[in-house]
């Protein structure tokens, strides 16, 4: 077993082992699988999978628990304060190549930025789960598609080094076992059920635009949720998502009392050695079924000023977000509205970059962001004012981030759309659509439903 500062590295063969299969080996009740469809590129190189979190961090408006094995820490205070006490105050040594050596997992919610800002009292909550649920991993496993190997890594957080040592043997021998931890078997889902009708989409959408008339806002993000019964193992839903729908990002995340699983598109944020980034996604047109009708639509879609209005509004949005982080004039567009196709889809795209200022941390940089501009409308406040006013339901992980903070300082969150929450055997999923001067309130409604269907791909999953 190798050593780099205080991380333990344990490399093993990956020939005969996906990332599927190593989640399906692993011991433990709480897990998490994190993969990408850009399995050449840097980006989406490695897989991470984990099991049996050291601890918990959980956010229940202006009050966090920290759980560890049958105790529970109550404290009063907001829970990504918590989670800056929580992580290492000196960022750990580890190895660049590793993503994540050890640090914490899961997803902040939408419903975090009440912390911040006074959007108004938060609609019925009809999910209850929390607004922040972090699992704290000391020991992982990155799966490098490139070179075909699995390390298994580990920082010590709270256990001593010896411990840790066991644990990585005890991995490693359940990786290599036969026997899986998976109830494996079928996901059925019933149709969709949507949570309003379509003429009282309409008339929402109506009512936000009487907002942008009255010059309230430039744009709002209205969003709807649908819901189904899913019988079976949600991982096997997973399963098929990530060959239905490959993205940059795809996850699955296994809190035991409900199950996460999704594929974004899109980046919320992203911190690496104190360079921050953020990738605004907006503008959007289905693949065409032929070469020539790709092209027409992705040439359709370049010029579309509604469109390019949009983005370039979001683009502004996400620039002042990370200013507020960064260096003076250390901003950059490294990407402006470019294309980017998926199996689906094609979305313009752009990538704004800065440097960290101290003494801000990537957390800092998390909260600066929160929510997207995509998901919420600009200016952001008064859009999400409305957006309260307006949306019937807590959107809950919807729209907020997935993904990790790293203990070497690291950060890369997801932002939580075409994303799945199965609770009870219930499953709910949730788009939006973006509201402008110009929006056609049937095309608006039309939208959010073709998102749905190209997330679930099935276009008979829908009932409305």
């Amino acid at each position: 077993m190798k050593t780099k500062d205080q991380m333990l590295i344990k490399e093993l063969e990956g020939d005969t082992l996906t990332p599927i299969l190593i989640f399906q080996r692993l011991s433990g009740k709480k897990k998490f699988l994190l993969e990408s469809s850009l399995k050449h590129e840097r980006s989406g190189r490695f897989s991470i999978i984990g099991a049996d979190p050291t601890f918990e961090l959980i956010g229940e408006g202006n009050s966090s628990f920290v759980i560890s094995g049958n105790e529970k820490e109550m404290i009063h205070e907001k829970p990504l304060e918590v989670l800056k006490k929580l992580l290492p105050e000196d960022h750990l040594h580890a190895l660049e190549q590793f993503p994540f050596c050890g640090g914490a997992v899961g997803f902040i919610g939408y419903d975090v930025i009440r912390q911040y800002e006074n959007i108004g009292e938060p609609p019925k909550d009809e999910l209850k789960i929390p607004d922040v649920h972090l699992m704290f991993f000391e020991e992982a496993v990155v799966y490098d598609h490139l070179e075909q190997k699995v390390y298994l890594v580990a920082i010590p957080l709270k256990r001593k080094r010896m411990e840790l040592e066991k644990r990585l043997e005890k991995r490693s021998a359940e990786i290599f076992n036969d026997f899986t931890n998976s109830n494996s078997g079928k996901a059925a889902l019933s149709a969709f059920q949507a949570s309003m009708s379509k003429e009282n989409f309409i008339k929402k959408v109506k009512k936000a635009k009487e907002h942008i008339l009255e010059g309230d806002i430039f744009q709002v993000v209205l969003s709807q949720r649908l819901q189904a019964t899913l019988e079976g193992d949600p991982f096997e839903f997973y399963r098929k998502l990530r060959v239905k729908n490959p993205s940059p990002y795809m996850y699955y995340l296994d809190f035991e009392d409900y199950k996460i699983a999704g594929a974004s598109p899109e980046s919320l944020i992203k911190v690496n050695s104190n360079k921050v980034a953020i990738n605004p996604i907006a503008g959007t047109r289905h693949r065409g079924k032929t070469e020539t009708e790709d092209s027409d639509l992705e040439k359709d879609l370049l010029q579309d000023e509604k469109e390019l209005a949009e983005h370039r509004m979001l683009l502004d949005l996400g620039r002042n977000d990370i200013g507020r982080v960064c260096e003076f004039g250390s901003i950059q567009i490294e990407k402006k509205m470019q294309i980017e196709k998926y199996k689906h889809v094609m979305h313009l795209v752009s990538e704004v970059s800065g440097k960290l200022k101290k003494p801000y941390s990537a957390i800092d940089a998390l909260i600066a962001c929160l929510p997207a501009g995509t998901v919420s409308g600009a200016p952001k406040i008064r859009a999400m004012e409305i957006i309260n006013e307006l949306e019937d339901v807590k959107r809950g992980v919807y729209s907020g981030a997935i993904g990790y903070f790293s203990a070497n300082g690291n950060m890369d969150f997801a932002l939580a759309i075409r994303t799945m929450l199965v609770k009870d055997q219930k499953a709910y999923i949730q788009a939006g659509a973006g509201i402008v001067h110009d929006s056609i309130p049937e095309k608006e409604y039309e939208e959010t439903i073709h998102k749905l269907k190209s997330f679930l791909e099935e276009q008979d999953d829908i009932t409305y």
